[in-house]
């Protein structure tokens, strides 16, 4: 008995001298997809900084290749991460399927985060994730091409004529002969879009219940879209033997392109001696601003053993203090805070300011459950549009028939 008593004095005595919460820590997992080596290891950067703040807290990152398939299997096994990327694209799906736990309150000080990031991840009135960074389009410029033109650098109170004008001065041939367009116009839903909101239209109204992309607004945009490449003064990047915008751009085949500020790393990483500049997109001949945004949040697991803990994770990860480690390490992802802003530019340059411009009059990329198909319908039928095999107006109305069918699923 005096033994027994003995080694209980004993275990008291060694548990009461660990450090406080080393006694009971919680595991929990933050699942997301890999970016560059660099993003990763900032993104361990603040899960550490987390974990030296939150002793008691353990946090395994697991960043998975093949996302989308890996966390969907995790929602239908029941035991999902405690944390994990949402894209706002992906939320109305995951929000229906009641995988997510609503934020609401639990978010902490929501006012320094962007109106617009806000409206991103919220849907039926709840906001269920705060974003951990984002991207927004702007119009990046090549500089000698303009130079040599004799053109000003694009401003941001350029209009749709401003874009015409200079992407039918900019058209021609390099020194080698190749063809170069004065703007680059992939044929994507998203990259129309913009055009559409400059004129005023939408694609549907407010609550979903209603296609409204059938306007003479979407008309107007449609066709100054489309006829930029029938006239010879843009095309799809395929058109300059490019994959993509950005790499039709850094190539020298395109004196403009419509990219977001992903673009920048790649350009000064794959084409360093590229003299380029950005500038806000044009607007309509209104005066009209509008750009997209697309932004990532850290959501929360509904079914959640540790929810307090992960939410202080998350909270951690995209509060002010994250947001300025998101902000100091300058990547072309931008802090979702606009008390960060100022932090990313000092480290980025002043001169991607249009980026963060942006943040005040960007729309979301997000559609309700389904509308995959509604994209692939008119990205099929906007390449048609460009050989001149379809006109503006049968690429509107074939989308709208197709987004009606959707909705009524």
């Amino acid at each position: 008995m005096r033994k027994l008593i003995a080694f209980a004095l004993i275990l008291g005595f060694v548990l009461s001298a660990l450090p406080a919460g080393a006694q009971d820590t919680v595991d929990i997992t933050l699942m997301g997809w890999s970016s560059s080596t660099a993003e990763n290891d900032a993104l361990m950067a603040m899960v550490d900084a987390f974990m030296e703040a939150n002793p008691d807290i353990n946090v395994d990152v697991q960043l998975v290749p093949e996302y989308d398939t890996t966390i969907q299997a995790a929602f239908a096994s029941g035991d999902p991460p405690n944390v994990f990327y949402v894209d706002s694209s992906k939320l109305p799906d995951w929000a229906e399927a009641g995988v997510l736990a609503p934020g609401n309150d639990l978010i902490e000080d929501q006012d320094d985060i962007y109106p617009s990031l806000v409206d991103a991840f919220t849907y039926n009135g709840d906001f269920y994730c705060p974003p951990k960074d984002f991207s927004v389009m702007a119009l990046q410029y090549n500089k000698d091409m303009f130079d040599a033109a004799g053109l000003d650098y694009p401003t941001p109170d350029w209009t749709w004529d401003d874009l015409r004008a200079a992407a039918e001065a900019l058209t021609g041939e390099d020194e080698e002969g190749n063809q170069v367009l004065g703007l680059v116009t992939p044929p994507n839903f998203e990259r129309w879009l913009p055009f559409l909101y400059q004129a005023g239209g939408s694609v549907l109204n407010e609550d979903w219940t209603e296609v409204t992309l059938d306007s003479d607004e979407a008309r107007e945009a449609l066709e100054f879209y489309v006829n930029l490449v029938l006239d010879g003064y843009a095309g799809p990047p395929s058109m300059v033997d490019a994959g993509w915008g950005g790499e039709a751009f850094g190539q020298g085949r395109v004196a403009m392109a419509m990219e977001g500020n992903w673009v920048i790393q790649y350009l000064l990483d794959q084409f360093p001696d590229l003299n380029w500049g950005v500038s806000e997109l044009p607007t309509h001949p209104d005066g009209t601003r509008a750009t997209m945004v697309f932004t990532v949040c850290y959501g929360v697991a509904a079914e959640n053993q540790h929810p307090d803990e992960s939410w202080r994770l998350v909270n951690f990860l995209t509060g002010r203090e994250g947001a300025m480690m998101v902000a100091e390490a300058g990547f072309g992802v931008m802090p979702a805070r606009m008390s960060a802003a100022d932090a990313w530019l000092e480290a980025r340059g002043e001169e991607f300011e249009p980026f963060v411009a942006g943040a005040e009059y960007a729309h979301k990329w997000q559609f309700p459950v389904g509308f995959g198909d509604v994209f692939d319908t008119f990205n099929a039928d906007l390449q048609q549009a460009f050989l001149g095999d379809l006109l503006p107006e049968d690429v509107i109305l074939d989308t709208v028939e197709v987004a009606e069918e959707v909705l009524a699923r």
